[in-house]
């Protein structure tokens, strides 16, 4: 993991919208957000750079969106 202030606070970022969405899951049942806050806790460990790290976390949101939309 790189030690740069701005990936340390990228993934700090990251990981509390996936701790957000994790507990929210799980206290309502709704498994779009359990597993997509899974992911976006546990993904910041293995992307060094902040571009990607945001990229990435948009897909996730996008796709766990499209994940409701469809009724998952």
């Amino acid at each position: 993991m790189n030690f740069d202030g701005n990936v340390i606070l990228a993934s700090l970022l990251v990981s509390s919208i996936g701790f957000v969405l994790m507990a929210y899951g799980r206290k309502m049942g709704r498994a779009p957000h359990l597993i997509g806050g899974l992911i976006l806790l546990v993904y910041p460990y293995f992307v060094g750079s902040v571009v990607p790290m945001l990229g990435i976390c948009a897909l996730i949101l996008v796709l766990m969106w499209l994940a409701i939309q469809r009724g998952f």
